[in-house]
């Protein structure tokens, strides 16, 4: 189990967390590689001033991480779920692990109503990855539809415009994943 002081460990984890390499981390805080590797194997303790600089640069305030907080809640029980502020009576989007902190996915359940449509998202970083759970749905990438049913998935790289369209007769649930974390869940 990690040791919740071990700044070097906690720091590694955060830095992965949100996709940097060494050198990266070590060019936005305006440090070197050679520094952070150090740091990371604890061979070197850094100033408050240098530690503040890196969190910035993680999005971590520093009473936050000498806080003993588990971010990485293990089960999320459906009475937990939060309906997403984007959500509207013909689509709601449920934020499974509302909350949670730090991960690198962000896990949704898409449920439409007959005809509804997701909001379009504009191509960004990432992948996504979606089961569709009831229902038959029309995934749309740019302007290409691909016909799903339940039992169906999908897998795809964020870098172009997408959407899912509702073209069953009853509602369709979709469990939809997304890489980076992206969906604004501020639970």
């Amino acid at each position: 189990m990690e040791n919740e002081l071990n700044i070097g460990i906690k720091l590694k984890r955060l830095r992965m967390e949100r996709g940097l390499t060494q050198e990266e981390l070590a060019s936005r805080a305006s440090l070197t590689k050679g520094f952070i590797s150090q740091l990371e194997r604890d061979l070197t303790s850094p100033s408050i001033a240098t530690l503040k600089s890196i969190l910035d640069v993680l999005g971590v305030d520093l009473a936050d991480f000498f806080r003993d907080v588990r971010h990485h809640p293990v089960v999320g029980h459906e009475r937990r779920r939060v309906l997403s502020p984007k959500s509207t009576d013909e689509c709601k989007i449920y934020y499974l692990l509302p909350g949670a902190t730090g991960r690198l996915m962000d896990p949704v359940l898409v449920v439409l109503g007959r005809g509804a449509k997701t909001p379009q998202e504009d191509a960004h970083g990432g992948e996504e990855f979606g089961f569709v759970l009831k229902g038959r749905v029309f995934l749309w990438l740019d302007q290409q539809s691909h016909k799903l049913k339940a039992g169906d998935c999908f897998s795809f790289k964020s870098s172009t415009k997408h959407w899912i369209e509702n073209v069953g007769s009853g509602e369709a649930h979709i469990l939809w994943v997304i890489t980076p974390f992206r969906f604004e869940n501020q639970a």
